[in-house]
């Protein structure tokens, strides 16, 4: 191949990228200001700016006088001006509004992340800087192809005609040229809407290609997923590859199978005979043995995505892992420059951050430091200023200070806060359960009880199980969890993705034995007091906790 002498080409801007933003975290409390004031200027003339004062702001202090922190809601009405074509609601007049990256509310309404030119270009630095530091580290990976598995930015539009969707699909393709050359998929598999369909779609592509030796994707249940699909699915890819088609049991439009067919239309009975050499041999069709050269994964590493880790090793055999950074629609916080760790050096170049103590979040005055100001091995809450237009935004992100790179902070992502389980990127909230499951009991025609909905894993795969004791009035488990889990869909777009593509099993109903909220209750007060002051978890995110109340060894959560 040739890519070896093309990364040789780039390596020396691949190098530079990376060490100047290494030297520049040593006056990172300089440039963090200077983003903060870049951002402020450039939306004065915004109606958000005009309303909080911007022209005015000349210290950290004027805008945290003139800024509040806040959350989606605080924006939603300036958003949704956005969306039918007034940017300057949130923009200076003139910006242009390439799309919307869609996130989870915590209430019953999505999240519409506005992406500007200069959020983007923000976006892709961050991306060309933890991607420079990885191929330097593994040069291996120069003469390899690269499988990244993204989404659609043109889901859908809004009234006034701005796409909505996935960033990732976005910069992929915008990509430039070079880069696009060591893509293993081609573009229009972005397209695909189906999960399943698209996934079936790039094992046909790369499982014909054994030069593949990196996969880049959020969330480790989409490569557990990933890996178990080509194996229920070899015999119809070998079958594919060996025939040069594309199955017609994949639910891939027409239009998307045409642009497809050079990349899927050559016979390969040659390749198809070494995978069904390697099905022979082993009895399955896992990465592991399909890529022989593959030896690198990017993939989140932090909070209680880490429960997926050990068990890529069986599909996808010994390989480096390295964190691809702390991330949202909103913006990306950490960019990871080592292997085997969650931590990230904050991005003190795209975002302004300010943090609050954990135990704090619930103050009406809390504390608030600058990224410098923080302690290690103390955990704190976040807050973004994005040129997104968001400003001391709280993500709900709890982090980990573990060390400094110059003057900006190694972090560690650890939960979202106390009110959200996210175990596959879902990032359901204890608002949205509640809904849902009132709303079940109210189309049921049954009695509101005592419930809680934890995270379980069922023979290495996640899924949602409510809680709940006895009950004589409720009706059959496998009804009431279908009305339950329907209602959480309407209400959580990345919930019902995660449940189409496989990466979440179907929601379950368990009776507990009677009387053991009551119980739970009591163990929880004796430790915190007031039973009047007690509030049932109606959500938690450990994924321990219900063998911890079965055994009976939970006294908080």
């Amino acid at each position: 191949m040739f890519l070896p002498l093309l990364y040789r080409s780039v390596a020396p801007f691949f190098r530079a990228r990376y060490e100047r933003f290494i030297a520049g975290a040593a006056d990172a409390h300089r440039v963090q200001h200077q983003t903060l004031f870049e951002k402020i200027r450039r939306n004065a003339d915004s109606d958000f700016g005009r309303s909080h004062g911007f022209a005015n702001m000349r210290t950290v202090a004027d805008f945290r006088r003139g800024v509040p922190i806040s959350d989606y809601e605080y924006y939603r009405d300036y958003i949704e001006r956005v969306k039918s074509g007034e940017t300057e609601a949130m923009f200076a007049p003139g910006t242009k509004v390439h799309m919307f990256a869609l996130t989870s509310g915590t209430t019953n309404k999505s999240k519409f992340i506005p992406v500007t030119q200069q959020f983007f270009n923000e976006y892709r630095r961050s991306w060309i800087i933890w991607g420079s530091s990885a191929y330097l580290d593994h040069r291996d990976q120069f003469s390899k192809l690269t499988l990244q598995l993204t989404s659609n930015w043109q889901q859908f539009y809004t009234e006034g005609g701005i796409p909505c969707g996935n960033i990732s699909g976005l910069a992929a393709e915008l990509a430039p040229k070079f880069t696009r050359l060591t893509y293993a998929l081609p573009l229009p598999v972005i397209k695909i809407e189906n999960p399943a369909a698209k996934h079936y779609t790039a094992l046909r592509i790369t499982t014909a290609l054994p030069h593949v030796g990196m996969m880049i994707t959020a969330n480790p249940s989409t490569l557990l997923e990933f890996a178990r699909r080509a194996n229920d699915q070899r015999e119809s890819l070998i079958r594919d590859i060996f025939d040069g088609t594309l199955s017609k049991e994949a639910e891939v439009p027409m239009e998307l199978r045409q642009r497809l067919r050079r990349f899927t239309s050559r016979k390969n009975p040659t390749r198809a005979r070494e995978l069904e050499q390697i099905v022979e041999r082993t009895g399955t069709l896992y990465p592991k043995d399909f890529w022989p050269q593959f030896s690198f994964i990017a993939v989140w590493m932090g909070g209680s995505v880490g429960v997926y880790l050990p068990l890529l090793k069986e599909f996808y055999g010994e390989t480096a892992m390295r964190d691809h950074g702390l991330s949202a629609s909103e913006g990306r916080m950490t960019i990871p420059v080592e292997d085997g760790t969650s931590a990230g050096i904050l991005d003190y170049l795209g975002h302004y951050f300010e943090f609050i103590p954990e135990d704090e979040i619930s103050s009406d005055d809390p504390t608030v430091l600058e990224a410098h100001e923080l302690e290690v091995d103390k955990h704190y809450y976040i807050l973004l200023t994005t040129s997104s237009g968001l400003y001391r935004y709280d993500i709900r992100d709890v982090v980990r200070c573990v060390g400094f790179q110059g003057e900006s902070p190694l972090l560690q992502f650890l939960n979202k806060g106390a009110h959200f389980s996210s175990i596959t990127g879902e990032k359901l909230s204890e608002f949205q359960v509640v809904s849902a499951v009132k709303q079940a009991f109210a189309q049921l025609e049954i009695p509101v009880e005592h419930f809680t909905v934890a995270p379980v894993m069922t023979d290495n795969r996640p899924g949602y199980v409510l809680l709940v004791e006895p009950s004589s009035h409720r009706s059959p488990d496998s009804v009431f969890a279908d009305c339950v889990e329907n209602n959480i869909k309407q209400l959580n777009i990345e919930y019902a993705d995660k449940l189409e593509s496989g990466r979440l099993l179907p929601l379950t109903v368990q009776e507990i034995p009677a009387g053991t909220w009551d119980d739970f209750r009591r163990r929880r007060t004796s430790e915190r007091g007031n039973l009047e002051e007690y509030k049932h978890p109606c959500l938690v995110n450990d994924l321990a906790f219900v063998d911890k109340l079965l055994k009976s060894e939970l006294s908080q959560t």
